[in-house]
């Protein structure tokens, strides 16, 4: 007999997986910009939230919202890294630059305990400051179009999974600001990062890393709503509530970029 709960692990990590990877697919037959608004929503974090709140109450949820706060933070030092660097370094060099300088930032942040207003106002001043920083960067576009290699579509999934799968299974041992910042880890950023830097240039990938710094404001309020709204709404319909917060944000980019040009 199997272990039910070995089962709905595995669901779990297969559901995760099958979210991030149709969403992933999307994100690379788009431009920068497009890119960069479907990279940047709650793919990866969402189902993770999701499976906590079958497994924690409400408060949990809310405090864990906080460390997944710290995780996004600390995504200002991954892209800040990672765009310098890719301008004239390879994958694995910048790649293992930005993983490092967001586990740094997050260390720090974590150290440091900053509160929820002081987390909130540095998400939009951070990386407000980076999108007017990023400028440059933008426009970068790849010399040629982009095939996808054999294992592209497993290696993403086995990332997604073994997140959810660890974050699932670890929940319960380190708390839920641990918790929250496992579940907002930059799996997406960084895979994209892995996958298509050796298909389009360093450059051209930077972009769109780039281009989400402002919707990276919009996962940080979506976050922040679940901070507020768990106990007094239901973790169920906070995190519909953040759901939403991050698509209408994403979607209010994509409206403003297009009529800017």
């Amino acid at each position: 007999m199997i272990d039910p709960w070995l089962l709905m692990l595995a669901f779990k990590m297969a559901t995760a997986a099958a979210v991030v990877v149709g969403c992933s697919i999307l994100a690379e037959r788009s431009g920068p910009m497009i890119a960069a608004l479907i990279a940047t929503l709650p793919i990866s974090a969402g189902p993770v939230f999701v499976f906590l709140t079958l497994d924690h109450d409400a408060a949990f949820i809310a405090q864990g919202a906080l460390g997944g706060m710290a995780s996004n933070l600390a995504n200002a030092g991954l892209c800040l890294t990672y765009v310098l660097l890719a301008q004239r370094f390879g994958t694995l060099i910048c790649l293992l630059a930005a993983l490092a300088a967001w586990a740094a930032t997050l260390a720090l942040l974590r150290g440091l305990e900053p509160s929820f207003a002081t987390m909130l106002a540095a998400t939009v001043v951070v990386y407000g400051g980076l999108h007017w920083l990023f400028r440059p960067y933008l426009a970068a576009r790849p010399k040629s179009p982009p095939s996808r290699p054999w294992y592209l579509i497993p290696m993403r999934a086995a990332f997604v999974a073994i997140l959810a799968g660890t974050v699932t299974t670890l929940s319960a041992h380190v708390g839920p600001g641990w918790s929250g910042s496992l579940a907002a880890l930059p799996i997406v950023l960084s895979s994209m990062i892995a996958m298509l830097q050796p298909r389009i240039g360093g450059p051209a990938t930077a972009a769109v890393l780039a281009n989400g710094a402002l919707a990276l404001i919009g996962f940080g309020l979506a976050l922040a709503s679940i901070h507020l709204t768990a106990v007094p709404l239901g973790s169920a319909w906070s995190l519909t509530l953040a759901l939403a917060i991050a698509m209408l944000w994403n979607l209010g980019l994509m409206r403003l970029s297009r009529r800017s040009r």
